[in-house]
């Protein structure tokens, strides 16, 4: 098995929510989404072999795209929505 590494398997990149400005919150909310998806299915074998499949699939675009859309909404509340 093609394995990510247990230090790479985290489910909160830096270990906080915080950042200074919304393109960064943004960044973070794609990390989170692509964290979520190694630590699912770890195998990168498994992970790749399916690529061609969901990435040009429109559906499966539209719920990564809605499942970054919820981290950055969590993130966003979590900093105050940029403290405005």
């Amino acid at each position: 098995m093609n394995r990510l590494p247990d230090s790479e398997l985290v489910m909160i990149p830096g270990g906080t929510l915080i950042t200074d400005t919304p393109e960064e919150g943004r960044a973070l909310a794609m990390l989170i989404a692509r964290h979520t998806i190694h630590n699912i299915q770890p195998d990168l074998d498994v992970l790749k072999a399916h690529r061609e499949e969901y990435s040009t699939n429109p559906n499966s675009l539209t719920a990564a795209a809605q499942v970054v859309a919820i981290e950055f909404q969590t993130i966003a509340a979590a900093n105050n929505y940029w403290r405005k």
